[in-house]
């Protein structure tokens, strides 16, 4: 993640700001009421301005002027005056809050809006996105990119219309009150906007960049945390450190240019304005002294040029937060546009039972009500039996029921994440309904890429998978997942309690059904100390617990959902020997009448398999039972008796 210290970061502008902005509107489309509101509030605030100012040349010229020397005046014209000056910038006021609240609430809700179809369509992208991008530049789209979007929408947007309003708005009263003067103030006008695209542009690019750089910034801080105790087991404080250095600078150097023009851009423009004020105000005395205008012109004309320059500048400062937050609005519908998981399947999971002419019907599919899984095996009473079945409908409109049963088999299947590097080549097993299947060799083999496939995870490019004879890429992914379970060797516990971790293999079991599998797997004993049993919270992952308990949560939580087919990948890899063997004959129970595929490095625990797939370099070598493969002394022998690490 961390290039060479001191390299420069990639910069450049939101490929298609319109485009962007169209989306954005789109998310406010909702809110269209609220922002007819806000416009006109925007327009009454800026004419306010505009009107309240041209009350100078009337003051100035009919009662100030008139007035002075006299020993009696009458003020009632001059106060009526300014009580309507008054009233007008009141309006103003009043239209400016309404404005601000509005806006609030339709930031905020637009951003709700898009957290959630953030979230939600991240939830329906493919394992591969997640294995291609780190956490933590994800993230970011969550908090900084989203934060810039709140700043731009509630304030930003509104303010560049406001001041944009307010600059034409002046210019048409300055044009009326003396063209000449205004021609004046058109040519410094030029000056400053030709800063504003030069700087401005420099700006934003390195908003951009700053916006990328906070993501890998993110990204390695979450991995630092999650990898400390590597971190120091072996000592690497000063290599994480220096890591750090080199992204930490990345962003430090995108967010000072940034920043740094952004920052000087504000003073330049004030001091240009006050250099057009001076010019402006001795132009204007040396025209009132010759009789060309009046004193009240002037004075009316001068705060003119005051309230024309200071919007100019507002929108030169706005301008980079909206430039920024368009950066991260392009990040934002980049994660939006990725393209979702495909998925082509068409055969369901369902629940069917037997009818009077010995077919498969389909019943009423609401589990709630629904015992745990059942599958049609040589123990089941088939009458009157609800089971589980594929629902599989065919070109010529028939539909047919085959009984979820837990047949795999792969038929010359070859595979590669990335182009070119093969990582199964031309895999074919078979694991019938009941069996054992283990898989065991070298890290990098495809161990783990099988059960991705049957998972699919990841779907196969040249090849065959079968489910119970049917071919996976045909079934729901949904639905084959249902009829899966797997413990991974690094297990995910939710903050939540006890007994919802492991609910979340089966959402709708009941409280005694959680308990069964908990006994089951043995971690029922350990979950009864706990300071609040079942109700105990787990947090950060489960760190109130140790790395054996969780496992054995995660192996309950397998079991309460009870699926045809089980997946063990290192499952009992943070388990001691003596936790493993408390726990071996409740695994025993849990695996009994179902299919199930071990990846281990401890060959002590498939040594009970019915076959064992030893796999080299994505090949499958030998095969075999534990006998077999041992009296045949080849490399599962090796690795048995020691002469080889599986490494």
């Amino acid at each position: 993640m961390a290039g060479p210290q001191g390299r420069k970061p990639k910069i450049g502008k939101p490929r298609d700001a319109g485009k962007i902005i169209k989306r954005l509107l789109q998310y406010q489309s909702k809110y269209k009421f609220q922002l007819i509101v806000v416009a006109i509030a925007i327009i009454i605030s800026a004419l306010a301005g505009v009107a309240g100012i041209y009350f100078l040349k009337p003051i100035i010229n009919v009662y100030i002027v008139p007035l002075i020397g006299q020993e009696n005046p009458d003020l009632s014209g001059f106060v009526s005056t300014l009580v309507l000056m008054g009233a007008i910038y009141l309006a103003g006021v009043l239209a400016t809050y309404l404005r601000s609240k509005l806006m609030v609430n339709i930031s905020n809700n637009t951003l709700l809006r898009i957290r959630v179809d953030l979230f939600t369509h991240m939830e329906s992208l493919p394992i591969r996105y997640f294995d291609t991008h780190t956490h933590g530049d994800l993230m970011s789209r969550y908090t900084n990119d989203i934060d810039s979007l709140r700043e731009m929408i509630s304030q930003s947007l509104p303010q560049l219309f406001s001041s944009l309003l307010t600059v034409a708005g002046v210019f048409i009263m300055m044009l009326a009150l003396n063209p000449l003067l205004t021609v004046l103030v058109i040519l410094m006008l030029v000056l400053m906007l030709n800063i504003i695209r030069v700087i401005g542009g420099k700006s934003g690019k390195y908003f951009q960049a700053q916006q990328k750089e906070i993501g890998k910034v993110n990204g390695y801080v979450e991995e630092m945390i999650e990898g400390q105790k590597v971190v120091k087991v072996f000592s690497h404080e000063e290599k994480a450190l220096n890591n750090f250095d080199a992204i930490n600078n990345d962003w430090a150097h995108a967010s000072t240019n940034a920043h740094t023009f952004a920052n000087i851009l504000m003073p330049i423009m004030g001091n240009l304005s006050y250099v057009q004020y001076a010019i402006t105000a001795t132009i204007g005395a040396i025209m009132a002294l010759n009789g060309m205008t009046d004193l009240g012109t002037i004075a009316s004309f001068l705060q003119y040029t005051r309230s024309f320059s200071q919007p100019i500048t507002q929108m030169s400062q706005q301008l980079n937060t909206v430039l920024a937050a368009l950066a991260g609005a392009e990040r934002i519908f980049e994660v939006l546009d990725e393209e979702p998981e495909v998925d082509n399947g068409y055969v369901e999971l369902v629940r069917a039972k037997l009818n009077e002419k010995g077919e498969y019907v389909e019943v009423d599919s609401d589990s709630r009500h629904s015992p745990l899984l059942k599958r049609e095996d040589s123990r089941t009473d088939k009458k009157d039996t609800v089971i589980w079945a594929w629902k599989h409908p065919h070109s010529d409109r028939t539909v047919t029921y085959t009984p979820v049963k837990g047949d795999v088999r792969f038929e010359d299947v070859t595979f590669c994440y990335n182009e070119g590097e093969v990582v199964l080549k031309n895999i074919s097993l078979y694991a019938k309904p009941g069996q054992k299947i283990a898989f065991v060799g070298s890290t990098g083999a495809g161990k783990t890429t099988i059960t991705n496939l049957i998972n699919r995870f990841y779907d196969v490019p040249d090849g065959k998978i079968r489910f119970d004879g049917i071919n996976i890429n045909k079934i729901k992914k949904a639905d084959l997942r249902r009829s899966l379970s797997m413990v991974l060797q690094d297990t995910h516990l939710f903050t939540d309690t006890v007994m919802e971790n492991i609910r979340y293999g089966k959402l709708d079991a009941t409280d005694e059904e959680v308990i069964k599998a908990a006994k089951l797997s043995n971690a029922h004993s350990f979950i009864m100390h706990l300071p609040e049993g079942y109700n105990t919270i787990i947090t950060a992952d489960g760190a109130n617990l140790s790395q054996g308990q969780r496992q054995l949560l995660a192996i309950a939580r397998a079991a309460v959902a009870d699926p045809p087919v089980l997946i063990l990948d290192e499952a009992t890899s943070s388990i001691d020997t003596r936790t493993e063997a408390f726990i071996e004959k409740g695994m025993d129970t849990l695996m009994e009448g179902r299919t199930v595929f071990v990846i281990a490095h401890r060959l002590s625990t498939v040594r009970n398999s019915n076959a064992i797939m030893v796999l080299e370099k994505g090949e499958i070598i030998e095969r075999g039972d534990h006998d077999d493969l041992i009296a045949a002394k080849g490399k599962y022998y090796q690795l048995y008796t020691g002469m080889f690490e599986l490494t």
